[in-house]
């Protein structure tokens, strides 16, 4: 394995390989310099691809065995048990198939692993607030189900994404939560400039919860606050740069 890489991974989901990659490490330089694992950036493609082929050897597999989907902040799961052909547009995926390293790529967003050991089922979802809102994290749950999971026994993980206190947002934004459920007021709090602060990971534990999930949590890393460790396009945005590089996290069975 790589030795520059640099792997979270979450003691929840101890027993199924997984990782939350940082940008350290890689082979990408300038705004992308590391682990910019996202053919959508204007990165050379080249890096990319060496990029990709790494995290894919600290994962045990072969490159071509890496499958992921072209992101759109739906609520679209798909069930795979072969790697893709194409681009396909959804935002989960889950897989009863050995072998086969499901990914999502995020920066800022939130990436989030499933797993049901005891039914060998996983998934992995990328979670932004659309998404989040319109069930995604739901969506995901049904699709395992699908595969024989049981929802007591599935661990949901988020991992690195932009947290409250870097998520400033308008009141139009909190509108779509308030429209919802009254309730959701609580996942915002009044920020330096007098805009809401909205609590991304919060709000989707909550829901997670909710849904029945046996164990939820986040890795409590913030995309925004780290630059040394993570891509954050909120943060490229404030800074003027042109793009951005894009986090991956996998899992396995």
């Amino acid at each position: 394995m790589p030795t520059t890489l640099e792997i979270l991974t979450a003691p929840a989901l101890a027993g199924t390989p997984h990782g939350f990659f940082t940008r350290k490490g890689g082979a990408s330089s300038g705004v992308f310099a590391g682990l910019n694992c996202g053919h959508g950036s204007s990165d050379q493609t080249e890096a990319v691809a060496l990029n990709r082929a790494r995290v894919a050897e600290a994962m045990g597999v072969a490159p071509a065995a890496m499958v992921g989907v072209w992101q759109v902040h739906s609520a679209d799961v798909i069930a795979v048990d072969a790697p893709l052909e194409g681009a396909v547009q959804a935002d989960g995926l889950v897989t009863a198939t050995p072998g086969l390293l499901l990914t999502v790529l995020t920066a800022d967003c939130q990436p989030v692993l499933f797993a049901d050991r005891r039914a060998g089922v996983i998934g992995a979802t990328h979670a932004g607030w659309r998404g989040s809102l319109d069930g995604i994290l739901e969506e995901t749950l049904a699709a395992m189900e699908r595969l024989g999971a049981q929802r007591a026994d599935i661990t949901a993980v988020i991992g690195p994404c932009i947290s409250q206190r870097a998520y400033e947002v308008g009141h139009d934004f909190m509108e779509n939560f308030l429209v919802e459920d009254d309730g959701n007021a609580r996942f915002f709090a009044g920020g330096p400039n007098g805009k809401p602060m909205f609590d991304l990971p919060a709000y989707s534990l909550e829901r997670l919860r909710r849904a029945g999930v046996g164990r939820a949590e986040w890795t409590r890393h913030c995309t925004y606050s780290d630059p040394e460790r993570f891509y954050s396009y909120r943060r490229t945005t404030h800074a003027g740069e042109v793009d951005y590089g894009r986090l991956i996290s996998a899992i396995r069975l």
